[in-house]
């Protein structure tokens, strides 16, 4: 049997259509239907719902669903319906991300007193996708919203990673660790949910308002005391009272709920493997759950790929994950994927044969209107001719003006769906 040969295409555009068939494969609207189409309980549904594929998924659920339905769903702002679609009585609104606003604070209130009064002949389906931490927020009584974000802020600025955070977030919240679900019962809670939570750990994805708590009031206070924050003793008595504590796993209120997980980013890497392999690449899986600091992951990466071009191999590297990043105090625009990508560019150091592509999965790179970029084996050359040295823009953490400048960022616009980062990096000596 011979073995099928590389695509004719443009190495650029095999890097786009790979991530593509990645994006396709973790869409809100199929892994929905999908869902719905196997679903108990029937009847009608309190739908409720958070995150950057929320409104995508309550478009599906409206679509899909035959029975009586109403609700709320928050999204970031533009990643709402598009034309064409609708949600009937499936209210959408649009909040501020990754910093919570006075429409999260809303959002958090109003889904809240929907629970509470939920009919006895409904199912509450609560939507759930990454985002969803800032984007429904309602801080424990005692506390003001400001207090909940800046703690949530300073995790992410000194690199914490996403449990730790949501650990954080959980125990400050009126709404997360299961609470909202706990407003709800006796009726039956359904989550459907989108990961973008390294390992799919259900009760992480926005901060599990409708699952019940793995980590604890005293979890969070190490977590704060660990990195050091310098509030911390204006949440100490939040965070030692009893009376707060969240849902335990084996609260027996939960016991008739269902949690599901719907899509992930082993199954945007799977259908990007299966896409590659058909043409002709051998596809190395390097982990799906990786959370390295980017710049360490990426001259890690780099040394692999330059070893696969060594043999002579055809090879693909896949990963996923969420790597980190501890910004600078004058820290300039960038993201982790541009970081990613800007160390393993100076580690291969213009090596031949090598192209990446590092993007994250729900369109948005940081802070910034990119999803990540691309690096080929002339992006220092590129950089040099305009008067630019990458290792100096990574050092400010400005890599998105070095990337811009070389026509190297990757730009989809909000995808609507969230499984974090996709890393694909493409050896090819012939």
């Amino acid at each position: 049997m011979s073995t099928p040969s590389a695509e004719a295409a443009p190495p650029r555009e095999l890097l786009e259509r790979a991530f593509a068939q990645g994006l396709q494969a973790v869409s809100a609207d199929e892994c929905v239907r999908r869902a719905l189409a196997r679903a108990e309980p029937a009847g009608p549904a309190l739908v409720l719902g958070a995150g950057k594929a929320a409104a995508a998924m309550a478009a599906a659920f409206h679509a899909s669903w035959p029975f009586p339905q109403r609700g709320l769903v928050v999204t970031r702002y533009g990643h709402g319906l598009r034309a064409g679609e609708a949600t009937g009585a499936i209210e959408i609104i649009e909040a501020a991300h990754p910093h919570p606003d006075a429409a999260s604070l809303d959002a958090g209130r109003r889904m809240l007193a929907l629970a509470r009064a939920i009919r006895p002949d409904e199912t509450l389906w609560f939507l759930v996708s990454g985002g969803g931490s800032s984007l429904c927020a309602l801080p424990r009584p005692g506390l003001t919203l400001a207090q909940k974000r800046h703690a949530a802020a300073y995790l992410i600025r000194q690199g914490a990673d996403i449990r730790s955070i949501n650990a954080v977030r959980k125990q400050l919240s009126a709404i997360k660790g299961g609470r909202l679900a706990a407003a709800a019962h006796p009726a039956r809670v359904v989550t459907l949910a989108i990961s973008d939570i390294p390992g799919d750990h259900l009760a992480d994805i926005a901060s599990g308002p409708t699952l019940p708590d793995f980590s604890t009031q005293r979890d969070a206070l190490r977590i704060l005391e660990e990195y050091g924050y310098p509030e911390l003793a204006s949440l100490r008595p939040t965070l030692e009272d009893p009376r707060g504590a969240s849902p335990r796993p084996d609260a027996p209120a939960f016991a008739a709920d269902r949690a599901e997980l719907i899509a992930c980013a082993r199954m945007a890497l799977d259908a990007a493997d299966r896409f590659l392999t058909a043409r002709g690449y051998r596809v190395l899986r390097l982990g799906d759950d990786l959370g390295e600091l980017a710049q360490t992951l990426g001259r890690a990466h780099a040394r692999i790929a330059k070893q696969a071009v060594a043999q002579r191999g055809r090879v693909a590297l896949l990963s996923g994950g969420e790597s980190r990043v501890v910004l600078n105090e004058a820290a300039g625009r960038g993201g982790r994927n541009l970081e990613y990508l800007a160390a393993l560019a100076l580690e291969l150091a213009g090596q031949p044969g090598i192209l990446a592509l590092a993007a994250d999965t729900d369109g948005i790179d940081g802070h910034g209107d990119h999803a990540g970029g691309i690096v080929a084996a002339e992006i220092g050359e590129l950089g040099a001719r305009r008067g630019m040295a990458l290792e100096d823009f990574l050092a400010r953490q400005e890599t998105y003006a070095y990337f811009e400048a070389c026509n190297l960022l990757l730009k989809t616009g909000p995808t609507r769906t969230n499984v974090n980062d996709f890393r694909l990096v493409l050896c090819d000596p012939s």
